[in-house]
């Protein structure tokens, strides 16, 4: 037998997780990034209050994640990827101090600032599912921090741009504790494709993280039927 016929005779690798969740997410990853309220956000056609709604959403969602993810912090497989460089809360209380002024705590628990059906379905599922699941909790901390951490910089710069607003309102965006996010992304896929998860655990996070966009995407869609309701009042 060739060496060429011997080599396409043996049994091929299987593909690292961190290739099939980019596989696997990119038709949800596409659907979400073409919503309506993201692409006129991103595309300069909304206004300062639409980039303040969505900060407001991030808060919720990220305080149920974070809240979620402190619980298994020493978890054998989960622990290593809970980096404090990644978290979001603080940063996004501080842009909430910026948009909305000193008691903004006081007008989120009143409902002054508006959380559509869709965040607090989100969040709820976070604190729920990621009681139960790593799997869960695992493919959302992909899905958000490394999209955070890819596109970050990208949509802060554009939005700055669109509507004018200063970097001490957009701390969201800001890692202050990753000077460079290339190797950092690297090292977390790395780490992805070194962790001993069973085939059944990488199927339910690479469902988990499809699943992950479908969520952003309607909270997305509940922001854009908020705003065209706003306007229609």
């Amino acid at each position: 037998m060739s060496a060429p016929a011997v080599a396409s005779a043996l049994p091929k690798a299987p593909a690292a997780l961190s290739q099939e969740l980019k596989t696997h997410t990119a038709a949800a990853h596409m659907a979400a990034e073409d919503a309506a309220f993201v692409a006129e956000l991103m595309g300069g056609t909304l206004d300062v209050a639409a980039m303040v709604a969505l900060l407001d959403q991030s808060l919720v969602i990220y305080r149920a994640l974070e809240t979620a993810l402190a619980a298994h912090v020493d978890h054998p497989q989960l622990g290593a990827f809970i980096d404090p460089k990644l978290a979001r809360v603080a940063a996004l209380e501080a842009d909430m101090a910026y948009h909305h002024g000193a008691d903004w705590e006081e007008q989120l628990a009143e409902g002054r600032i508006v959380i559509v059906p869709a965040t607090t379905a989100y969040a709820d599922a976070l604190l729920t599912l990621g009681r139960e699941s790593i799997e869960f909790l695992l493919a959302h901390h992909y899905v958000r921090y490394m999209g955070d951490l890819s596109g970050g910089m990208i949509i802060a710069r554009m939005v700055q741009r669109h509507y004018g607003i200063a970097d001490e309102g957009l701390n969201f965006y800001a890692f202050d504790g990753i000077a460079k996010p290339k190797p950092y992304k690297d090292a977390y896929r790395e780490l992805l494709d070194t962790t001993d998860f069973s085939r059944a655990q990488k199927n339910a996070i690479l469902d988990f993280a499809a699943e992950s966009f479908e969520l952003n995407r309607a909270v997305f869609v509940d922001l854009e039927a908020a705003r065209k309701a706003a306007l229609a009042a």
